[in-house]
């Protein structure tokens, strides 16, 4: 069994420390970003999203909630910001810890994710997989994702 609730004000800092710190390593891992300058982007990303932080705010982060040895636990988050005008759904963030993955749970949250938005006339998800993460986009085919393009870049050098 798993839950999407919505995040509770408390747990908001601590969401923000794992997203900067993850979302952070990714970008110097796929852009070869400075450590810095990837903390930076990713502060700004939160920011430019959540400017009051869970206030007011067009996006959505829900934690995902599983039973685990008899007790609601929780597991992850998912981030998504809802488009009304093509009836979509993007999701910025989804993450399993590592100590639950494998059991199942982000399978579930995708389904109750599909559940909550078909009730509000959504009918399309969109996402980005980064290269590197063969785990990720197993997952997001499994459960129905198809690849509908690529996202390239190339660096420059300023010799």
């Amino acid at each position: 069994m798993v839950v999407l609730r919505a995040m509770r004000q408390e747990e908001y800092p601590a969401y923000c420390q794992y997203f900067i710190d993850d979302y952070s390593q990714e970008m110097i891992a796929n852009y070869g970003h400075s450590k810095e300058l990837a903390i930076e982007l990713a502060k700004q990303d939160l920011a430019r999203s959540f400017p009051n932080g869970l206030e007011g705010s067009d996006h959505t982060l829900l934690c995902i909630e599983a039973e685990v040895e008899g007790t609601l636990t929780l597991v992850g988050y998912l981030w998504h910001a809802v488009n009304r005008d093509d009836r979509s759904t993007f999701i910025y963030d989804f993450f399993i810890a590592s100590e639950y993955r494998s059991r199942g749970f982000g399978r579930l949250a995708i389904a109750a994710l599909e559940k909550q938005l078909q009730v509000s006339g959504i009918d399309q998800i969109k996402l980005r997989v980064a290269y590197h993460n063969q785990r990720a986009l197993k997952l997001y085919q499994e459960v129905g994702f198809v690849i509908t393009g690529f996202n390239m870049s190339k660096t420059i050098s300023s010799s």
